[in-house]
Protein backbone atom coordinates (compact mmCIF):
# COMPACT_ATOMS: atom_id res chain seq x y z
CA UNK A 1 0.00 0.00 0.00
CA UNK A 2 2.90 2.40 0.62
CA UNK A 3 4.12 1.91 -2.98
CA UNK A 4 1.01 3.54 -4.45
CA UNK A 5 1.55 6.97 -2.85
CA UNK A 6 5.20 6.85 -3.95
CA UNK A 7 4.13 6.12 -7.53
CA UNK A 8 1.66 9.00 -7.41
CA UNK A 9 4.37 11.29 -6.04
CA UNK A 10 6.75 10.25 -8.82
CA UNK A 11 4.13 10.85 -11.52
CA UNK A 12 3.27 14.25 -10.09
CA UNK A 13 6.95 15.22 -10.02
CA UNK A 14 7.38 14.03 -13.61
CA UNK A 15 4.37 16.08 -14.78
CA UNK A 16 5.69 19.15 -12.97
CA UNK A 17 9.09 18.60 -14.58
CA UNK A 18 7.61 18.43 -18.09
CA UNK A 19 5.43 21.47 -17.45
CA UNK A 20 8.50 23.31 -16.15
CA UNK A 21 10.35 22.56 -19.38
CA UNK A 22 7.49 24.11 -21.38
CA UNK A 23 7.45 27.16 -19.10
CA UNK A 24 11.23 27.53 -19.52
CA UNK A 25 10.92 27.17 -23.31
CA UNK A 26 8.21 29.85 -23.41
CA UNK A 27 10.43 32.20 -21.41
CA UNK A 28 13.25 31.64 -23.91
CA UNK A 29 10.97 32.34 -26.88
CA UNK A 30 9.93 35.61 -25.24
CA UNK A 31 13.64 36.50 -25.05
CA UNK A 32 14.07 35.93 -28.79
CA UNK A 33 15.37 32.36 -28.82
CA UNK A 34 14.10 29.72 -31.22
CA UNK A 35 13.54 26.29 -29.70
CA UNK A 36 15.31 23.65 -31.77
CA UNK A 37 14.68 20.62 -29.59
CA UNK A 38 13.19 19.59 -26.28
CA UNK A 39 14.26 16.49 -24.33
CA UNK A 40 17.04 15.69 -26.80
CA UNK A 41 18.25 12.20 -25.88
CA UNK A 42 21.52 10.53 -26.75
CA UNK A 43 23.34 7.49 -25.40
CA UNK A 44 25.55 9.90 -23.43
CA UNK A 45 22.88 12.06 -21.84
CA UNK A 46 19.81 14.24 -22.29
CA UNK A 47 19.41 17.96 -22.89
CA UNK A 48 16.16 19.50 -21.71
CA UNK A 49 16.11 22.34 -24.25
CA UNK A 50 18.27 23.26 -27.22
CA UNK A 51 17.64 26.83 -28.35
CA UNK A 52 19.19 29.20 -30.86
CA UNK A 53 19.60 32.94 -31.08
CA UNK A 54 21.65 34.00 -34.09
CA UNK A 55 24.83 31.91 -34.14
CA UNK A 56 24.49 31.03 -30.46
CA UNK A 57 23.27 27.58 -29.47
CA UNK A 58 22.12 27.25 -25.88
CA UNK A 59 21.92 23.90 -24.14
CA UNK A 60 19.55 24.38 -21.22
CA UNK A 61 19.09 22.26 -18.13
CA UNK A 62 15.72 22.98 -16.50
CA UNK A 63 15.28 22.34 -12.81
CA UNK A 64 11.96 22.70 -11.03
CA UNK A 65 12.70 23.26 -7.37
CA UNK A 66 11.31 25.40 -4.53
CA UNK A 67 14.43 27.59 -4.43
CA UNK A 68 17.12 28.74 -6.85
CA UNK A 69 19.81 27.20 -4.64
CA UNK A 70 18.12 23.80 -4.78
CA UNK A 71 17.86 24.07 -8.56
CA UNK A 72 21.58 24.77 -8.89
CA UNK A 73 22.52 22.04 -6.43
CA UNK A 74 20.47 19.56 -8.48
CA UNK A 75 22.86 19.96 -11.45
CA UNK A 76 25.83 17.91 -10.33
CA UNK A 77 29.24 17.88 -11.98
CA UNK A 78 28.47 14.48 -13.51
CA UNK A 79 25.16 15.86 -14.88
CA UNK A 80 27.03 18.78 -16.39
CA UNK A 81 29.48 16.41 -18.10
CA UNK A 82 26.63 14.30 -19.51
CA UNK A 83 24.88 17.42 -20.85
CA UNK A 84 28.12 18.66 -22.40
CA UNK A 85 28.72 15.26 -24.02
CA UNK A 86 25.19 15.22 -25.43
CA UNK A 87 25.71 18.79 -26.65
CA UNK A 88 28.90 17.76 -28.44
CA UNK A 89 27.01 14.93 -30.16
CA UNK A 90 24.23 17.31 -31.23
CA UNK A 91 26.74 19.85 -32.52
CA UNK A 92 28.55 17.16 -34.52
CA UNK A 93 25.33 16.57 -36.51
CA UNK A 94 25.04 20.20 -37.61
CA UNK A 95 26.26 21.12 -41.10
CA UNK A 96 27.26 24.61 -39.99
CA UNK A 97 28.81 23.61 -36.65
CA UNK A 98 31.95 25.64 -37.35
CA UNK A 99 29.81 28.83 -37.40
CA UNK A 100 28.06 28.18 -34.10
CA UNK A 101 28.93 29.10 -30.52
CA UNK A 102 27.66 26.89 -27.72
CA UNK A 103 26.65 27.83 -24.19
CA UNK A 104 25.30 25.85 -21.23
CA UNK A 105 22.57 27.45 -19.15
CA UNK A 106 20.30 26.54 -16.26
CA UNK A 107 16.73 27.71 -15.91
CA UNK A 108 15.29 27.42 -12.41
CA UNK A 109 11.52 27.07 -12.33
CA UNK A 110 9.96 27.76 -8.95
CA UNK A 111 6.28 27.57 -8.04
CA UNK A 112 4.37 30.78 -8.86
CA UNK A 113 7.53 32.64 -9.97
CA UNK A 114 8.87 33.61 -13.38
CA UNK A 115 11.70 31.25 -14.45
CA UNK A 116 15.19 32.41 -13.55
CA UNK A 117 17.65 32.05 -16.45
CA UNK A 118 21.35 31.67 -15.65
CA UNK A 119 23.59 32.01 -18.67
CA UNK A 120 26.97 30.24 -18.78
CA UNK A 121 26.00 28.26 -15.70
CA UNK A 122 28.64 25.62 -16.42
Amino acid sequence: MSAEPETIKRRRAQKWGHLSEWIAAASLVLKGYRILSMRYKTKLGEIDIIARKGHLIVMVEVKARPTIEEAFDAVSISSQRRIEAAGDLWLATQKNAHLLSIRYDIIAVRPWKWPTHYENAF
